[in-house]
């Protein structure tokens, strides 16, 4: 870096950090600092959006006190005319804070069914994929507490179970990769204060108006039943007791994953033992899922009525032989086996 820019950037940074007198902005930060916690370099998603920009400034600020090198991206999906402009818009705005954003590109024929669950999976496959290029393994994402109540509410639709309904968390990781979400406890007038505080605007998503998805009609619903009297703090106590049980669930699941399965032929294979059936019918589900993912080597899990189904034959049938999530599951003389497609 030449001398001039050094400078340039060394002001941007002091300016930055004096937008921390703001007695406001510098609360949200050390929350922000103390739901991180990491030395390690990472990578932020950026939409646009009013949670991405705080992330944005956040991180930035983080990055700035703890020495990290720091990647912004963002993806531009292409499914709106006008996505390929506003990309370029927020590039151009964060760069005024010498933040360099990235911006990736989802090429290719795109969907006219379940268009945000089929974009949604393309972002994080775009973004896991520099992220690994950059020899980085966190990224971070602006979801915040109306995304974990929305969330539960579309898993309820769904029919999801207990680990659906809880699967906002943290922390999560995919293919090595952390997927971390420092703003999970941030309401989302918080984050508006400082996107507008920092950058004075943001990007805004029409698609976020539009109740033919799913996701608007639930948000919507939430603002109705926040008028009549639903109390936010008490929803929140009810998802975390959720995800007490949850972990205990996947306390024995773990526990039932590492007694009762063997591996065979360098992995490919696995035989369950007769006691890996000794258990909950939930601890089953899970760790007969997870085993299908194993040998599988997939991320996302196969169908829970597929699964359920298989279930119920191992229990009736003396013997059979059938293919799920890229494996073979046979029974054979009150053995189960499943090995790679």
């Amino acid at each position: 870096m030449s001398l001039k820019n050094s400078n340039a950037s060394n002001k941007i940074h002091s300016f930055l950090l004096n937008k921390l007198k703001d007695k406001r902005t510098l609360q949200i930060y050390e929350k922000f600092e103390n739901n991180l916690k990491i030395n390690e370099n990472f990578v932020v998603a950026v939409s646009g959006g009013p949670d991405s920009l705080a992330l944005s400034f956040l991180a930035k600020i983080y990055s700035i006190k703890n020495c990290l090198n720091v990647k912004y991206l963002i993806v531009d999906h292409k499914l709106r005319n006008n996505s390929s402009s506003e990309a370029r818009y927020v590039q151009k705005q964060l760069k005024k804070y010498s933040i360099k954003l990235d911006i990736l590109t989802w090429h290719g024929v795109k969907p006219k069914k379940n268009i945000q669950s089929i974009a949604r999976d393309k972002r994080y496959k775009l973004l896991i994929d520099k992220t690994k290029k950059f020899k980085t393994k966190n990224i971070l994402l602006g979801h915040h507490l109306d995304d974990l109540f929305e969330n539960f509410f579309i898993r309820i639709l769904r029919g999801s179970g207990l680990n659906g309904l809880v699967s906002l968390d943290q922390k999560t990781q995919v293919t090595k990769v952390n997927l971390l979400r420092p703003l999970l406890n941030f309401d989302k007038k918080d984050l508006i204060y400082i996107s507008k505080y920092i950058f004075g605007s943001f990007v805004e998503d029409q698609s976020n108006k539009d109740d033919k998805f799913k996701r608007v009609k639930i948000r919507n619903f939430l603002k109705q039943l926040e008028t009549e009297g639903l109390d936010r703090n008490k929803f929140l106590l009810t998802v975390k007791n959720l995800k007490f049980a949850n972990e205990s669930i996947d306390f024995y699941t773990k526990k039932n994953l590492t007694k009762n399965i063997s591996f065979l032929k360098k992995k490919k294979s696995i035989v369950l033992k007769e006691d890996f059936f000794n258990h909950s019918r939930e601890v089953i589900f899970r760790s007969f899922t997870e085993v299908i993912k194993i040998v599988g080597k997939k991320y996302y899990p196969a169908r829970g009525k597929k699964i359920d189904k298989i279930l119920s034959e191992i229990n009736n049938k003396a013997s059979f032989k059938v293919t799920l999530g890229g494996c073979i599951i046979k029974k054979v003389n009150q053995t189960i086996i499943l090995s790679k497609e």
